[in-house]
């Protein structure tokens, strides 16, 4: 029978919707209906509904002990505060873990949906038992994690390991957080099926937006289009480019690889180890593992569900 003090609900709120389910060990046994982030005007809707959503969940659960959350923006992880969202106006300087505590009357934890992702793998998944790691999350935009000497790295003003933001190239495209030619200008969701878009009308064919995605471009690639199978090898080398950069600096054991283009299996994968390890030199590559992640759209409830029980000093 499970104990009941080991049920923690854990909230991924990312940048096109917020999923919220409760977590037992390291498996989400129960989700509430998503709701898209677009639909909120503001901190004050977004907060309601995200109380609303875990009310929901007590009701079904009344065991649960209490609330981890993984936001997009910046995060300050001990105060609970989120400096600013992308995708909310008006959010600036929340104290949204005081906030949520208050309205749902559960210890609530905050900290990047990236380090949550990165977490989950690192406490019960892929990177279990490993020391040194660099996490990489590839959804709408590209967020990323570090653990170093069996610790997880949040920085100075807790938000270390914004792979996403670092640049491939000092005179590339402009990006919205001022780094010019940073990763995700290439390869957030939105910039990736714009790129293929492009591809496939210079060979002479007219796609639309949805036919360029990365699930268009996986089935088209497994069908032998030259186009689709040329955009996954220039995505798996481009966001090699990034991930050698992250190794030099960091050695790690392992580059874990979750999200979207996880999807694509070998016709990303192949590429882009190819690339990291053409790029690096011993002792950087030598052992170096590159591996996908474990648990899917579900990684950061279970990270965020991790980060609760740590948090709020919970047995398991």
């Amino acid at each position: 029978m499970k104990d009941a003090t080991s049920l923690v609900i854990g909230m991924d709120c990312g940048v096109t919707s917020i999923k919220a389910g409760v977590v037992f060990q390291s498996h989400v046994i129960d989700h509430a209906p998503p709701i898209a982030t677009q639909e909120f005007d503001g901190p004050p809707s977004l907060i309601e509904t995200m109380a609303g959503m875990v009310e929901q969940l007590v009701a079904n659960h009344p065991g649960v002990a209490a609330l981890g959350v993984g936001m997009p923006g910046f995060v300050d992880f001990h105060k609970g505060w989120v400096h600013g969202l992308p995708n909310v106006p008006g959010w600036e300087s929340v104290p949204l873990g005081r906030l949520l505590s208050e309205r749902t009357g559960l210890p609530t934890v905050i900290d990047s949906g990236s380090n949550c992702m990165a977490l989950a793998e690192w406490k019960c998944g892929t990177a279990r038992g490993l020391r040194d790691v660099v996490f990489i999350n590839v959804w709408t935009g590209i967020g990323g994690a570090i653990v170093a000497n069996g610790a997880l790295v949040h920085g100075s003003r807790h938000v270390a390991g914004e792979i996403g933001m670092t640049s491939i190239d000092w005179r590339g495209r402009h990006a919205r957080l001022e780094n010019q030619g940073a990763l995700e200008e290439y390869l957030g969701s939105a910039e990736l099926a714009a790129d293929a878009r492009e591809a496939y009308a210079d060979a002479g064919i007219e796609k639309s937006l949805q036919e360029c995605s990365v699930n268009a471009l996986v089935n088209a690639a497994h069908q032998g289009d030259p186009v689709a199978l040329a955009q996954w090898d220039r995505i798996g080398r481009m966001l090699a480019a990034a991930s050698s950069n992250a190794c030099w600096l960091l050695n790690p054991e392992a580059v874990i690889v979750s999200g979207n283009l996880t999807r694509a299996g070998e016709l990303f994968f192949k590429p882009f180890r190819e690339e990291l390890f053409d790029r690096l030199s011993s002792p950087f590559k030598d052992h170096l593992m590159v591996l996908p992640g474990s648990f899917g759209a579900d990684a950061t409830m279970i990270g965020a569900a991790a980060l609760a029980h740590e948090g709020a000093h919970i047995g398991v």
